[in-house]
């Protein structure tokens, strides 16, 4: 549903980068190429993604970005 949305919102300058260890993975992940929302489904799902806050490191992991 992540990757479909990102492909839905992101735009062309936007590309999602999903890992996958395994083939099984790899085909769920394709299959976000498949999902079509309705409008009202995006302004939901951008609602929740606008309510995501805070770093994505505790701050010893924060003290090594960018370095």
């Amino acid at each position: 549903m992540a990757l479909a949305w990102v492909l839905n919102r992101g735009g062309d300058d936007v590309v999602p980068i999903p890992g996958a260890k395994r083939i099984a993975r790899l085909e769920e992940n394709v299959t976000a190429l498949q999902i079509e929302f309705e409008a009202g489904h995006l302004d939901t799902l951008d609602s929740l993604a606008g309510q995501v806050a805070g770093d994505h490191y505790n701050p010893a992991g924060m003290s090594t970005v960018n370095h």
